[in-house]
């Protein structure tokens, strides 16, 4: 027991050595960080004046949001518009080992191909604290700040926004674990994420539409993974404004969809990919 924890320990310093060794980690929190800030801000901005009166809706040639519901979905622009980045980051630690060959050391270092998978695991887990703590002071931070300038009460001391912050973290992180499944389970990194940014981008967005009109269809697309991490998190700028007309599932049964996505691809992955010869 002690001899496979130092085991696992040494694998999943060696991974998170490998992701903070090259500069695609800080690129990727760059981007991750201004994007996600300049959305809230942005949108933050803009319904927070139409809350306030500062501009009307006439001008804003759009729905207002009441002032008590503003503060969680513009937190929660970290995830709903966000979570594709922590996708990618998962499927690019795995991915990045196919296409450049590194694989071959690692399990020469790590010869249990299990616990090699387990410390991608562990050092998922890390990266997506980390990822999100970046998408959250963006995303809170700012969006926060900008709603307190035209008096929006910014709910910070509610236990509530709280919690939806903690699920927030909690998402990132199980998107990391699914990204690493799928990076697993695809070997081509092109593949993988043109596969990554064509589901999340086009298909789900597109399911998740035409299911708000079609009988039957939402009780499908709400499981989707994008649909449950919104269910988890609790808001979304999308069902917020009137994108679905479907009730979501409860927080904590989107949570489990979520970790049901990653356990089903890390398994698939191990079972038809990570087990194979390293040509």
């Amino acid at each position: 027991m002690t001899r496979d924890r130092t085991s696992l320990t040494n694998a999943t310093r060696s991974e998170l050595t490998k992701q903070f060794t090259t500069s695609m980690w800080w690129i990727l929190g760059l981007v991750l960080f201004l994007y996600i800030g300049l959305t809230a801000g942005g949108l933050a901005g803009t319904f927070g004046a139409l809350a306030s009166g500062a501009l009307s809706p006439e001008m804003a040639n759009g729905p207002a949001l009441p002032a008590e519901i503003l503060p969680p979905v513009i937190y929660s622009i970290a995830t709903a518009v966000g979570y594709v980045f922590p996708l990618l980051i998962g499927t690019l630690m795995v991915t990045g080992e196919f296409r450049h060959k590194t694989l071959t050391p690692t399990f020469l270092a790590t010869p249990r191909r299990g616990l090699a998978l387990a410390g991608k695991v562990v050092a998922g887990i890390v990266m997506g604290a980390l990822y999100a703590a970046l998408a959250i002071v963006a995303a809170v931070g700012i969006g926060a700040a900008v709603l307190a300038a035209f008096d929006v009460d910014t709910q910070l001391g509610s236990s509530d926004t709280w919690a939806l912050i903690g699920r927030m973290a909690l998402s990132f992180i199980l998107w990391v674990l699914i990204g690493i499944g799928v990076g697993t389970l695809v070997r081509n990194q092109v593949a993988a994420v043109v596969g990554v940014l064509a589901f999340t981008q086009f298909i789900e967005p597109i399911l998740r539409t035409v299911g708000g009109f079609v009988d039957g269809l939402s009780d499908v697309t709400r499981y989707l993974p994008g649909a449950a991490s919104d269910s988890f998190v609790g808001a979304s700028i999308y069902t917020n404004l009137g994108g679905e007309s479907t009730a979501g599932l409860e927080w904590w049964v989107g949570g489990l969809v979520m970790l049901g996505y990653a356990v089903v691809f890390l398994l698939l992955g191990w079972l038809v990919s990570w087990r194979r010869d390293i040509t």
